[in-house]
């Protein structure tokens, strides 16, 4: 094998992904996993040789996502809310509107000073939970989920944000077994209906479990809301991510559990709607 410098492997993996989005960026970031460097680094030393070694190995990196494997599932991490997050397939990869949650939660725990009891539902990696950890004091908050696989990624990266005394994980099917009330129950739960699962890539990828809403995409949804009744203390905030395309019928499921509330859709960067916001008044 010729010796081939960062920048002469960077351009053929270019070229390898250049039907995937951001071929250049995603060949740095793989470069810089395989030597466990950062992106500047790699940017900064293209002359480097990479042993022949490195080079079977980069490619390998190159190849599996050339294959449609997600690159936070290759790097192992994913960032949300300016943090780094572990992700394997365990877990759903945390997405850039689920932003849009954490930012309505906060804003909310910050107009209501005595309102400290959180609950985050299917949590997964912990996105939401540690990220509301992090950007709050004084909150107690509790992280369900069904699988012990994810609640064991979450539990490492609470470890690693430094919040794991802040946040009690409890393996749970949605509010089954949960004892007591919370002021705010948040939840990014499966909500694509599953007719519309088989068009996507992802189901071959990240876990079913995590995805799958069942026939309208409301199925977990609509459980919840039914169980948040008696969770809930009042006045309390309930927060649920939703699939773009159901969001007058999850307006009209929450309206029938909470037809004294204040309901709104909010919409995410893309202007889509994506989140359903429920807030209970004395």
């Amino acid at each position: 094998m010729p010796d081939l410098s960062i920048h002469d492997c960077l351009k053929e993996a270019e070229l390898k992904l250049r039907f995937k989005e951001e071929p250049r960026l995603s060949a740095i970031i793989l470069m810089a996993r395989l030597l466990n460097q950062t992106k500047t680094w790699v940017l900064a030393y293209p002359e480097e040789v990479l042993s022949e070694k490195q080079y079977q190995a980069f490619f390998a990196l190159v190849d599996r996502l050339a294959e449609g494997e997600p690159l936070p599932y290759i790097t192992g991490k994913q960032s949300f809310y300016g943090l780094d997050f572990k992700v394997n397939p365990a877990v759903l990869i945390p997405r850039p509107e689920t932003e849009l949650l954490v930012d309505e939660a906060l804003k909310w725990l910050q107009e209501q000073p005595d309102r400290k009891q959180i609950l985050d539902v299917g949590t997964g990696s912990g996105c939401i939970a540690i990220s509301l950890a992090k950007n709050s004091h004084n909150n107690l908050i509790k992280a369900t989920d069904i699988s012990k696989d994810a609640l064991k990624v979450a539990a490492d990266n609470a470890k690693t944000h430094g919040v794991e005394n802040r946040i009690s994980f409890v393996q749970a099917n949605l509010l089954e077994n949960i004892k007591g009330k919370v002021d705010l129950i948040c939840a990014n739960l499966p909500y694509i209906p599953t007719a519309a699962l088989a068009e996507l890539e992802v189901i071959n990828w990240e876990p079913g479990l995590a995805l799958d809403g069942g026939m309208d995409g409301l199925s977990l949804i609509g459980k919840l809301l039914e169980q948040s009744l008696h969770h809930l203390n009042i006045p309390g905030l309930i927060l649920l991510e939703i699939d773009s395309t159901t969001g007058e019928s999850a307006l009209n499921l929450a309206r029938h559990f909470y037809p004294n509330a204040d309901i709104h859709l909010l919409k995410d960067l893309a202007g889509k709607n994506r989140l359903l916001r429920i807030e209970v008044h004395e």
